[in-house]
């Protein structure tokens, strides 16, 4: 088994190399896989660029130290991630559900790594390595990196520095914090003393030791005690998330306060070029092939990501709050060497799965003002509409790809990572939209419309639905000109907060109406470091601390679920009932308009409800016709299902049918 490529995994692997010492220790909850799509693969070759020697420690075993100690101890530190996507959300679904495959574990495999494992990993390495400094960073540690609701305990917790024990926590992009960290644990720096590097948060007795210009947060005690205590929090925590005019943020946590320096500055773009560039294997560490593998690798192992960062202000997305809304992106020269090494792999088939990112086509900051001023506070780039400074062009994204299609033995090049398509349609002409349909799409277009209610849209910071339908118009003429059979596939989302029963029923009416049923519905999923999640814990919105609806129950969230699914003949008592509660029964019968036929067996009897308030956040009057109405990757930023759309059986004709669908 040829290992060379990869970093050392134990001690006969560093043995193996001559080495009977290492500097940096980086532990991560996911399988190893070295590949620049996976935090841990980036920082541990960020630190080996720097001349260090790294070991890499993938899904130890958590119930002893042993695993940490079998590794040796390290000469400066430990760097400790908790993988690529939140913990909790990769063992759990919506309903809190636990999930029976791993994509992140050899052979699919639950498991293998605990709950919040970046906490469980820094105790055990505490226990295994005392008074050896501990930095914990990665997506798990970022987004939890002040007191926050916590969905699975149903608490507000404190921030992940605090449970872990950790000196240090790195949060968003880390590669500049790990070489600036790195650099003094070598030159035998205390990491008591490491209190002034941006992109970090640390625990301190005395909050006048902060090195940057600060702002306070409400405590700890006080988001638990007070839930718009804890919205404040949040609106405060968001303003400043940026890089050129964000202030420090000192949240009290009982006799301590946890400080948290401005946001690092991004990458330039030859940085960001170094880092894609490092010398990668780009694959799974061979010890997993006897296990089945590591099923993560498929999409991204001949897959690019050119760009960083977001500015499409979606409030349910952490993106923004992890690496921020400034973007920045790879050069064309970079990204094209990158797919030319694609085509010397035997597994490559001509087919280059993605050239994308956060958002596929964002390849520069929105507006020219950024990097002097930072991003505009309070204000989204494009929603509810977009901004009069914004900078709408596709040309340079349209190049990239050009020279990636023309790079000998790629036969075609998709877009499989979400495309803004109201940012699409800000451009004057349509040269970018037109090549995306005749180049870019593998039969199904993912864009997330989310929903079609007008005030609900405004809760998640998507633009107005009118742009969809003004979109979904194009792609059909677009398609109908090059004689192609493309569809698209909404993300949609029920229950989100501020939506309610009569909006769930307004989203169904318009997919009966044109034809189209999602096969799958995405719940709302509360994840730590939203706006929505804030809205959904506190039932405030934090913008203006007006209330907010919020259907909680499983029963009321499962009647939203239902109304989008409600050809499903398991959702039909569901859907009956949700109609009768909206004062929709017009609904129910046997007209083309209707989404259910009347239950069997006589009159049915539902519990009175009182009806949540149906008016517009803003203006107080009831939201308009989704057809006019005004208006969202993980990657998709979010877990959970990925709605799909399915072939119409409704009466329209079945060729224009399939554009929509």
């Amino acid at each position: 088994m040829d290992t060379s490529n990869f970093l050392p995994v134990s001690q006969e692997d560093m043995h193996s190399r001559d080495w009977w010492y290492y500097d940096f220790l980086v532990v991560t909850a996911d399988a190893y896989i070295d590949h620049p799509s996976f935090g841990t693969a980036i920082i541990a070759r960020c630190l080996e660029a720097e001349g260090y020697r790294v070991a890499v420690l993938a899904q130890p075993d958590w119930h002893s130290a042993d695993a940490f100690r079998d590794m040796g101890e390290p000469r400066y530190g430990i760097f400790i991630g908790g993988g690529n996507i939140d913990s909790m959300v990769a063992h759990y679904t919506a309903a809190k559900k636990r999930r029976s495959t791993d994509a992140y574990s050899p052979g699919g495999r639950m498991g293998l790594r605990p709950d919040r494992p970046t906490i469980v990993y820094a105790n055990r390495a505490r226990e295994a390595f005392p008074g050896k400094p501990i930095v914990i960073g990665g997506l798990e540690a970022s987004l939890r990196r002040f007191a926050h609701y916590d969905y699975w305990d149903d608490a507000v917790r404190r921030s992940i520095l605090f449970d872990a024990q950790a000196d240090l926590l790195v949060y968003g992009m880390g590669e500049r914090a790990t070489r600036e960290i790195a650099c003094a644990l070598a030159r035998g720096e205390p990491v008591e003393s490491l209190t002034a590097v941006r992109g970090t948060a640390y625990a301190a007795k005395d909050p006048a030791c902060c090195a940057f210009e600060s702002v306070s947060v409400p405590s700890y005690e006080a988001v638990c005690a007070d839930k718009r205590d804890y919205a404040l929090a949040a609106k405060i925590e968001y303003e400043e998330h940026d890089p050129v005019r964000g202030r420090a943020l000192l949240q009290p946590h009982g006799g301590q306060t946890l400080v948290v320096n401005p946001p690092a500055i991004p990458l330039s773009r030859e940085e960001l070029d170094f880092v894609a560039e490092l010398p990668y294997a780009r694959e799974v560490h061979p010890m997993y092939n006897s296990l089945g593998g590591v099923a993560a690798i498929e999409e991204v192992r001949f897959s690019v990501t050119h760009n960083r960062g977001c500015f499409g202000g979606c409030n349910f997305c952490s993106l923004a709050f992890h690496q921020g809304r400034m973007i920045t992106s790879r050069s064309h020269e970079s990204v094209v060497r990158e797919v030319e090494r694609f085509t010397r792999d035997p597994l490559f088939k001509g087919y280059v799965h993605d050239v994308g990112g956060p958002s596929a086509n964002f390849r520069h900051p929105s507006c020219g003002q950024q990097m002097k001023n930072g991003m505009c506070k309070n204000r989204s780039c494009l929603a509810p509409t977009p901004c009069k400074n914004l900078d709408p062009s596709h040309a340079d994204y349209l190049a990239l790809l050009r020279k990636v299609r023309a790079v000998p033995g790629v036969k075609k090049v998709f877009i499989r990572s979400g495309i803004r398509y109201d940012y699409m349609l800000c451009e004057p002409n349509s040269e970018f939209f037109s090549e995306l349909v005749r180049h870019h799409v593998s039969g199904q277009l993912k864009v997330a419309p989310e929903h079609c209610a007008a005030r609900v849209l405004d809760y998640m910071g998507k633009p107005c639905f009118d742009v969809y339908e003004r979109f979904l118009d194009k792609y059909r003429r677009l398609n109908q000109r090059y004689g192609l059979e493309q569809y698209v596939v909404p993300y949609l989302m029920s229950s989100h907060p501020g939506c309610t029963l009569g909006d769930a029923v307004e989203l169904a009416v318009f997919l009966n109406k044109t034809g189209r049923q999602p096969e799958q519905v995405q719940d709302f999923y509360p994840t730590p470091g939203t706006l929505s999640t804030c809205m959904w814990y506190t039932e405030l919105d934090p913008r203006t601390m007006e209330p907010v609806y919020v259907a909680k129950s499983p029963h009321d969230k499962a009647l939203q679920r239902a109304l989008l699914q409600w050809k499903r003949p398991e959702m039909r008592r569901l859907v009956v009932e949700a109609l009768h509660r909206a004062g929709r029964e017009d609904l129910i019968g046997y007209g083309r308009d209707c989404l259910v036929r009347p239950l069997s067996g006589g009159k049915q009897r539902y519990a009175e409800e009182k009806k949540p308030d149906g008016g517009s956040r803003r203006s107080g009057k009831s939201a308009p016709a989704a057809k006019k109405g005004h208006h969202a990757q993980s990657p998709r930023g979010r877990a959970g299902g990925n709605p799909a759309a399915s072939k119409s059986s409704g009466s329209r004709k079945r060729g224009r049918r399939k554009l929509d669908q």
